[in-house]
C-alpha cells in the first residue's frame, strides 16, 4: 500500500497540546494507526497509507479543536480521541464526532484545567439530554464522566441564574444512613460521602465561589433520607451513586420535583452495595421508566472511560469476568 504524506496547519497552542509532555501524545498516535508524524514546524506532517492518515488526521484534528478552546489535553484525551476514530463512519467529516460540540443552551462554564467540553459521543449525547429532558439519567462505569458532566451542568445553569439552587443527594450505604452518629452538623456528616461532588464543583466554580454559594443556600446537600417531604421547585437535582438506593428510596427522591425543576441520576448497576442487590432502586427505575416521556437514559460503557487507560482495562476485566460467572440475574429483570 502506498505511503504518502500530508501537512496539517496548526496554531501553536494545538500544536504543543497534540505533542504532548516528551511527545507522548504523538507517539500514541503513531501507534495507533502505523503513521509516522513529524513537526517541521506551523503543524504536523502525516506520513502513512490513505486510510492511517485519514484516522490520525482525525485524532489531531480532535485534539487540535479542544486546545483552542482553551481546555487541557491529557493523555487520556488522546486515547479516547484515538477509540473515536477507530469506530467513527469513515464517511463521517473529519472531527465531527471527536471535536465533540456542547449541545445549544448547555454551555458550561470553564474549569480550573480549561474549557469543559464532552469529549465522547456518548457524554455529548448525555448533556443534550440533560438540556432537553426533565429527568436523565447517567449509568456506566467510573471514570465515564457522568457526574462530573452532571456537576458541571448543574453550575452552568446556577451561574446563568436558570435555577435557584444546586441540590445534591446520595444514599450514606457505608454508614448505615445512621448519620447521627457521625460528629459535627449535617454538612460535616454528608461531605465526606459526596468527596467525588465537591471535587467537581471546586473544580468548575473554585473553592471560594462554591464556598460562598453554600452558605447563601444556592448549592445544597443531604443524604436521600432528607429528601422525604420537600418539593424542590427552581433547581437541579443530581442523584449519585444511585445504585445504593433502595426502590423506596428511589420513587421518594424522584418525586420530589418541583416546577421548574430537572433532575439528573447517576450511578453503576455493577457496584451496588447493598445488602440485597436485586434491590436497587436505579435498575428498577431504569426498567419502568425508559420510556415515559421527558425521561432521558444515557448508558456508558467501558470505551467511554475517559480517566487514566488502566480504569478501561480494569473495567472490561470485570465485565468479562461478570459475563462469565452471573452471581446474580440481570438487573434489567424483574425481581
Amino acid at each position: 500500500m502506498a505511503r504518502e504524506s500530508e501537512f496539517l496547519s496548526l496554531s501553536d497552542a494545538a500544536l504543543r497540546a497534540v505533542i504532548g509532555p516528551q511527545s507522548r501524545h504523538l507517539a500514541l498516535i503513531e501507534d495507533a494507526f502505523k503513521v509516522l508524524v513529524e513537526t517541521p514546524g506551523g503543524g504536523v506532517s502525516i506520513n502513512g497509507s490513505t486510510r492511517d492518515r485519514a484516522q490520525a488526521r482525525r485524532v489531531i484534528e480532535a485534539l487540535s479543536n479542544r486546545a483552542e478552546a482553551g481546555a487541557e489535553i491529557t493523555e487520556a484525551d488522546v486515547r479516547t480521541a484515538l477509540g473515536a476514530a477507530v469506530t467513527q463512519p469513515r464517511a463521517e467529516p473529519a472531527g465531527r464526532t471527536t471535536g465533540r460540540s456542547v449541545p445549544e443552551g448547555a454551555a458550561l462554564p470553564v474549569g480550573r484545567r480549561g474549557a469543559i467540553a464532552p469529549k465522547t459521543a456518548s457524554q455529548a449525547r448525555y448533556l443534550e439530554m440533560l438540556g432537553r429532558c426533565e429527568l436523565t439519567f447517567g449509568v456506566g462505569p467510573a471514570g465515564t464522566g457522568k457526574t462530573f458532566l452532571a456537576a458541571a451542568y448543574g453550575a452552568s445553569l446556577l451561574k446563568r441564574g436558570q435555577v435557584d439552587r444546586l441540590v445534591i443527594t446520595r444514599p450514606a450505604v457505608e454508614a448505615g444512613e445512621k448519620l447521627g452518629f457521625l460528629p459535627g452538623d449535617l454538612n460535616e456528616k454528608v461531605d465526606p460521602y459526596l468527596a467525588p461532588i465537591w471535587e467537581s464543583l471546586n473544580d468548575i466554580l473554585g473553592v471560594d465561589d462554591v464556598r460562598r454559594r453554600r452558605e447563601k443556600g444556592e448549592i445544597e446537600a443531604a443524604p436521600i433520607a432528607f429528601m422525604r417531604g420537600r418539593t424542590l421547585s427552581h433547581a437541579f437535582i443530581i442523584v449519585d451513586e444511585a445504585q445504593n438506593t433502595s426502590r423506596m428510596q428511589m420513587k421518594m427522591v424522584l418525586t420530589r420535583l418541583g416546577e421548574g425543576a430537572r433532575m439528573v441520576v447517576t450511578g453503576d448497576p455493577s457496584q451496588v452495595d447493598l445488602l440485597n442487590p436485586r434491590d436497587s432502586g436505579l435498575a428498577h427505575a431504569l426498567r419502568i421508566l425508559k420510556d415515559v416521556e421527558g425521561v432521558g437514559v444515557q448508558q456508558f460503557k467501558s470505551e467511554d472511560v475517559v480517566r487514566h487507560a488502566m480504569v478501561e482495562r480494569i473495567v472490561r476485566a470485570y465485565d468479562s469476568d461478570a459475563a462469565r460467572s452471573r452471581p446474580f440475574p440481570d438487573l434489567e429483570d424483574d425481581a
